[in-house]
């Protein structure tokens, strides 16, 4: 089953379950599916890849979101939007942490051959594609700086 299968199934299971934030985050993906997948150039279908990259983008919004209404002293809109991030990251696999990722880069890097910082744009390319979705691009950036710095 795909993912674009599983969030229809799972939508049912909200609806009967009457979680209305699970149901509404569940609808926002599927809109945002069905939108990528009739974007102009696409071809109808939606690879697993493709819906991580959508997902992936979706959870940042929503952490972005949240964090603004709490500056803006409304917590009860964050709230929601973080309850909306947590579902939709139930479906991106897990993060990596600190020092997986520093393990990840250290083989990227060795595998390249870099040595020197200003080949950096050389690993940043590799290790985005590679760690698409299980790292976000800021954590990898600061990382491969600290480690070629």
């Amino acid at each position: 089953m795909d993912l674009f299968d599983r969030i229809s199934e799972d939508i049912k299971k909200a609806m009967l379950a009457k979680d209305r934030v699970r149901l509404e985050a569940l609808r926002g993906i599927k809109k945002e599916f069905l939108e990528a997948k009739t974007a102009k150039g696409a071809d109808g279908t939606l690879t697993d890849e493709a819906a991580m990259k959508v997902l992936t983008r979706m959870a940042k919004q929503r952490r972005e979101s949240a964090q603004i209404y709490t500056e803006q002293s409304r917590p009860e809109l964050a709230e929601t939007e973080l309850a909306e991030c947590a579902v939709i990251e139930e479906y991106l696999p897990k993060p990596l942490t600190d020092e997986e990722l520093t393990e990840a880069l250290k083989k990227i890097i060795a595998d390249l051959g870099v040595t020197d910082p200003k080949q950096m744009g050389r690993v940043m390319g590799v290790a985005t594609k590679q760690l698409a979705g299980r790292a976000d691009g800021r954590a990898i950036q600061a990382k491969v700086r600290e480690i070629l710095g």
